[in-house]
């Protein structure tokens, strides 16, 4: 099916779901002069316009997504567990990770921020997620679109916003909560306690997970056309762990709030032992003896954080400071072997990056009328990484980094409402030189130690801008944002110069690259009675200079060579949400969103961008039980969930076949005296159908998604 059709396809899908196929309800209240529509989809709350406590985000397509919806549909990783939400995708890396994306653009284009402050790890890094712990986290905030405003460079896409409240009623409460996982025979436990005393406060988290190898339906794959069987279906060396702990200390009462905030998240995980080539056919390790080893090749990740935020609320005037250290410490390690003219190391430790990071963010509101809001501030960070380790890819750098910003907001009138802003960005980069520590032959006679990159300092300085509405009348919603964003390239993006194992390619930076500029139109409409609402989210992107990981029909060292390029790129899509509140007890959902994207210039010009996201619908139909009974409700949801081909590709991409599974979620909650009791289970791909994502480097040789794959959770709140 070519994209033209797929468009339509969706774009009548949309229409016939907002003329009568299923809806469900949502509310319009009114909160002093402000107004706020929201839509309300299992426990995800889909936000056309904030409240006056958030940040200047009216016209800016927002998902808040609460704990339950993250206990609920609980699925290994937490971007695993997000990606049923409309334009966010968890890409899959063969292990207990994932990587987010929103509308198509992950890595360094969208921004993870915890608590308020971007979290910094080695997000280049293809091959490891989040180092967050999912269970810590209390509310998500998803924007969609673009961020740059408050966040600066990398917040092209949109933000992903983790908040942990740390807000007690009781001198001792918290809650408890095991789960495992069938696919991967995963187990885990995690606990969470708080409590208060007068107006000082604490509360710490603890999770601990381990799980196996995960498990595919398909007996072998194959590796530049190398037949690999497949023990028992399983992906050799998967299998991993994680440790994740923090604790928080506060003060607060009617004007100053002062939190303390310290967290460790440390795992390590396997890679898939046959993604490291066919050398791995010469090892002396029996992969397969256990399906919970962790043999090489492996990574361990650790990611230390301290943050302290200090809020003054004064009169008509609320200030945060906003004050962080990060440590993020990642290790590769192999079998040593001798490649190309690099002798046989003496060691295992391929790659190891050692990432400090310091922020400080200063915001400040200001409500200077009865319907107008002023909101200003300032972002510094420094970040120094420093690399070692036999293989090379990304050199050592540093990057100081530093912003200022000021947006306002004005409430016309309770169904109408205008907001602005700008800011300015200056960005400093420095990049280390770097040789082989080995020699390499020239000129038939002589040899050298080869210089993979050399010393760069680049500035870059950037305004970004945004502006929006939103207007309501009746049961109308509509929204309208445009604005500017920016990214400097990163380190590996001028830098690179080496192998990468694990999604099987060699790369090669580019030291001229220019920061990447995005301009974008964001549009929502939203309608809604008692009974049935739509929404529909369209999007228009330009790129002058987009940068991308361009393949080529080359090979080097044995593995094809991909280099950073730029072009010109012009992206559109949507997401669209129907839902029909058939009975009180009974409701349906049907959501679907596409992207298309094209290059405009370059080598490329005319084709899509590598690892395009397809077209997906999801159709569901939700139970609701014991809802006459406070405390003690149920619900069991069925859904349906359909992927596109993707066809659209960059030579030599492969294009991808369509597929859908069936999927399941159900959970009960019990209220015994002051304790609440919750069971839920979530159950993927039933049918244990084969399929591939577009999006996952893994389909490069040949390995589906996971099978069939169970998940339950039993959670106590006391």
């Amino acid at each position: 099916m070519n994209k033209a059709i797929s468009a339509i396809i969706l774009s009548m899908t949309a229409l016939c779901a907002f003329i009568g196929l299923p809806i469900n309800a949502a509310n319009s209240y009114k909160t002093g002069n402000d107004l706020d529509t929201t839509v309300v989809m299992k426990n995800v709350t889909v936000t056309g316009s904030q409240k006056k406590a958030t940040k200047m985000r009216s016209s800016v397509n927002t998902i808040n997504i609460d704990r339950s919806y993250l206990q609920t549909n609980f699925s290994g990783s937490l971007m695993q567990t997000l990606r049923g939400i409309p334009g966010v995708k968890a890409m899959s890396i063969g292990s207990g990770q994932s990587k987010p994306a929103i509308r198509g653009l992950g890595f360094n284009r969208m921004a993870v921020a915890q608590d308020g402050i971007k979290h910094e790890g080695q997000q280049w890094g293809d091959d490891h997620g989040l180092e967050i712990d999912q269970f810590a986290v209390d509310r998500i905030e998803i924007l969609k679109g673009p961020s740059a405003l408050l966040y600066g460079s990398d917040a092209i896409a949109g933000v992903i916003n983790l908040h942990s409240y740390f807000n007690p009623e009781k001198p001792f409460q918290g809650y408890v909560s095991l789960f495992s996982r069938t696919n991967n025979e995963a187990l885990g436990a995690s606990a969470r306690l708080e409590g208060k005393t007068g107006n000082f406060f604490w509360g710490t988290n603890l999770t601990l997970i381990d799980y196996a190898d995960y498990k595919v339906p398909t007996d072998s794959i194959q590796y530049y056309s190398y037949y690999i069987h497949l023990k028992d279906k399983c992906l050799r060396n998967t299998a991993g762990k994680e440790r994740d702990g923090s604790i928080a200390l506060g003060y607060r009462n009617d004007r100053f709030t002062n939190i303390l905030k310290l967290s460790d998240s440390y795992s390590k995980s396997g890679f898939f032992a046959n993604a490291h080539g066919i050398e791995v056919r010469l090892s002396d390790i029996d992969y397969d003896s256990r399906r919970r080893d962790i043999d090489l090749p492996y990574q361990s990740v650790n990611h230390f954080k301290v943050q302290n935020i200090t809020n003054f609320a004064l009169g008509k005037l609320d200030f945060t400071v906003n004050l962080a250290f990060q440590n993020n410490l990642r290790k590769e390690l192999s079998e040593p072997v001798s490649h190309g003219y690099m002798p046989k190391p003496s060691d295992s430790l391929e790659r190891k990056f050692n990432k400090s990071t310091y922020s400080a963010n200063i915001d400040t509101k200001w409500n200077f009328g009865v319907a107008q809001f002023f909101n200003f501030g300032a972002n510094i960070e420094y970040q120094h990484n420093r690399r070692s380790g036999w293989g090379f890819i990304v050199p050592d750098f540093e990057m100081f980094s530093s912003g200022a910003y000021a947006m306002y907001r004005y409430i016309i009138s309770n169904n109408l409402r205008v907001n602005a802003g700008v800011r300015y960005d200056h960005i400093r980069s420095r990049i280390h030189s770097y040789n082989d520590w080995y020699k390499t032959p020239y000129n038939g006679t002589d040899s050298l130690y080869k210089q993979r990159s050399s010393d760069i300092n680049r500035s870059f300085n950037s305004l970004t801008w945004s502006a929006g509405l939103s207007y309501s009348t009746g049961n109308w919603i509509f929204k309208s944002n445009i604005g500017k964003s920016f990214r400097v390239p990163v380190a590996k993006e001028l830098g690179a110069d080496g192998v990468n194992y694990n999604i099987f390619r060699y790369e090669k930076g580019n030291a001229n690259l220019k920061p990447e500029e995005s301009y974008q139109l964001d549009a929502g409409i939203t309608w809604q009675n008692s009974v049935l609402s739509f929404e529909f989210e369209p999007y228009f992107n330009y790129f002058p200079n987009y940068i991308y990981m361009n393949p080529t029909p080359e090979y080097y060292e044995g593995l094809q060579l991909y280099h950073y390029t730029q072009a010109r790129v012009f992206r559109w899509g949507f997401e669209a949400i129907a839902t029909w509140k058939i009975r009180t007890d009974l409701e349906a959902e049907l959501k679907g969103e596409y992207l298309y994207a094209e290059q405009l210039s370059g080598q490329k010009k005319g084709y899509s961008l590598p690892f395009s996201t397809p077209w997906s619908v999801d159709a569901s139909v939700k139970y609701i039980i014991a809802q006459n009974k406070p405390g003690n409700e149920g619900y069991v949801s069925l859904n349906a969930h359909f992927v596109g081909a993707q066809k659209d590709i960059v030579p030599p991409e492969e294009p991808t076949p369509g597929y859908y599974t069936l999927n399941m979620t159900a959970g009960k909650q019990f209220t015994l005296r002051e304790k609440v009791l919750k069971i839920s289970l979530n159950a993927e791909n039933l049918l244990n159908r084969k399929y591939y994502d577009h999006t996952s480097y893994y389909r490069l040789i040949d390995v589906p998604e996971p099978g069939r794959n169970i998940a339950l959770m039993i959670g106590l709140d006391f």
